[in-house]
């Protein structure tokens, strides 16, 4: 389902009789940029939003809120409700506008519940780049450090490299995300989705119960793609070898004793 952004992006470069390319010229960036905005893979910059805005003489409020051609006014509503709408994002850029990858550390957690759409917040919080492959400049990538042995045998302390969402609705049953949210504030579980408009959240660690919230009571959504650990973990004393060697044994004495008998 397009986004609301996405659509009105398409629906103003067709007014005008714009190709993605001639779009790109006139905003200033790629055309494969103009492409994922349209798709809701990516989302633009508020200083590309504000350029779009100028250019179509419309408000960033406009472009991201309401459906500009008035043709499917109740739909929009809908997916508000569903709790799928936009979020302009805050981000930080380089001199050649390639986004750094935002830090929340732990400490910082509290403050980032008030502060997400903040862009001051945003700037004050440290920033980084990884040079992988896997995290494309399309994508908008956030570094979310985790508390808590939830999640085992990620530990606590790690820092989970996020990608932001746009649209919730997309969730995938069974991955892992980093959710802000109204009520329980910055969680990291493995996330299903439930047809009554529930998210469930279960933890790697079975000591740890499943509970549920409403699409609601979601803020942001952040998709974990690998972490980040100063830690280097102690042995596991319950391997497969380990338990293999079990095993083993228990046969071995089972082999005595039946000799025994």
């Amino acid at each position: 389902m397009e986004n609301v952004l996405g659509f009105n992006l398409k629906y103003l470069r067709k007014t005008k009789g714009l190709t993605q390319d001639t779009m790109a010229d006139k905003i200033g960036v790629n055309r494969a940029m103009i492409g994922s905005y349209e798709e809701g893979r990516a989302i633009p910059k508020i200083s590309v939003l504000l350029d779009i805005a100028h250019y179509f003489e419309t408000s960033v409020d406009a472009l991201i809120s309401t459906n500009l051609d008035n043709s499917d006014p109740q739909k929009i509503e809908n997916d508000k409700n569903a709790g799928n709408d936009l979020r302009v994002l805050s981000t930080i850029v380089d001199r050649d506008n390639n986004e750094f990858i935002t830090l929340v550390p732990a400490k910082a957690t509290a403050g980032y519940l008030n502060g997400y759409g903040d862009p001051d917040y945003i700037e004050a919080l440290p920033r980084f780049k990884l040079p992988f492959p896997e995290l494309t400049r399309d994508r908008t990538y956030r570094a979310f450090q985790i508390q808590g042995n939830s999640m085992e045998p990620i530990p606590s302390g790690a820092y989970i490299i996020c990608e932001y969402q746009q649209d919730w609705r997309s969730i995938k049953d069974g991955q892992t995300y980093i959710l802000i949210t109204r009520d329980e504030g910055i969680v990291f579980k493995r996330v299903y989705l439930h047809p009554s408009g529930e998210l469930w959240l279960k933890s790697d660690n079975s000591e740890f119960e499943p509970y549920s919230i409403h699409l609601s009571r979601l803020l942001e959504a952040w998709q974990a793609v690998g972490y980040i650990c100063t830690k280097i973990p102690e042995p596991d004393t319950m391997s497969l070898s380990r338990l293999s060697s079990m095993v083993k044994d228990m046969k071995q004495e089972i082999d005595l004793l039946k000799k025994h008998d």
